[in-house]
């Protein structure tokens, strides 16, 4: 006879919170605080996963691959704004480190009912953007179990393209098929199955640490200033002065002209300082 099915872990309830309904404003914003502590404790313990995961990626990018991101829902959502966040503050190309949503790119401000459980978009997607052997994908998903971060990395081994993961069970056959699994292991939510919540955060941190790390690890930084932005706003055209005056040690008028005979790019107006 067939046992129960098992349990997700992104699923279970937390006991401690199983009175959430009847506590205060004050008492709930502190189970909620709590408990996201206890998310970032656990992307703590898998530094040598993010670690090796970091440089697999960095070799992957140096060798002219790129590296996709592929999730659902809020998962999902996480991977297409780290990966939109590259471009201005380190100057990466945009088609170099990209994301597939399911459901689309309307899918991260509206879901789109369904389109998690569809293995065969994640493929397609792929394919349009003709994934091949050099390039990676980071697959991302609370619970592991996720058709369309499963098929995406089934399509990344089928072509011979690097497969990572990103989940919170380290149960789920997500972790079992990537050659490099990250598993902050959260455990259950304040709001039971709500992982939005305490695993967001988690996979939240653990992407803007891969990214960060590998943009530095490509030499996009100076010291720690972002010395290849874009300044496409006001606010960032004077963060770029500032950093321009900072590290090329002349007066804001200098730096305003140096940017401006350099196109606004911050590295090459430092190089053109340190060349005289």
């Amino acid at each position: 006879m067939a046992g129960p099915p098992e349990e997700l872990l992104t699923e279970l309830s937390l006991e401690s919170t199983h009175d959430l309904d009847r506590r205060s404003t004050k008492e709930i914003l502190e189970a909620i605080h709590g408990e996201d502590r206890r998310a970032l404790e656990a992307v703590g313990r898998v530094l040598p996963q993010l670690e090796e995961a970091a440089d697999a990626l960095l070799l992957v990018l140096q060798g002219g691959g790129r590296w996709f991101h592929a999730g659902a829902g809020t998962s999902g959502r996480l991977g297409v704004l780290d990966a939109a966040e590259i471009p201005p503050t380190f100057g990466y190309p945009h088609d170099r480190v990209q994301a597939v949503l399911a459901g689309g790119l309307g899918a991260f401000a509206r879901a789109v009912e369904g389109a998690e459980d569809r293995d065969d978009e994640a493929r397609k997607l792929l394919r349009e953007h003709d994934l091949m052997p050099g390039d990676a994908v980071l697959a991302i998903s609370a619970s592991g179990r996720t058709p369309f971060a499963l098929g995406a990395l089934e399509e990344a081994a089928a072509v011979g393209a690097r497969r990572l993961a990103l989940t919170v069970d380290p149960r789920s056959p997500l972790a079992r098929i990537a050659e490099i699994a990250i598993v902050p292991e959260t455990g259950p939510e304040v709001i039971a199955g709500s992982t939005r919540m305490k695993a967001g955060l988690a996979q939240k941190a653990a992407l803007h640490m891969l990214s960060t790390t590998v943009m530095v690890r490509l030499g996009r930084v100076e010291g720690n200033r972002m010395t290849n932005l874009n300044p496409a706003s006001s606010k960032l055209r004077r963060r770029a002065i500032g950093i321009v005056a900072e590290l090329g040690g002349v007066d804001e008028t200098a730096a305003t002209a140096l940017l401006d005979a350099h196109g606004g790019k911050v590295a090459d107006a430092l190089a053109s300082l340190r060349r005289r």
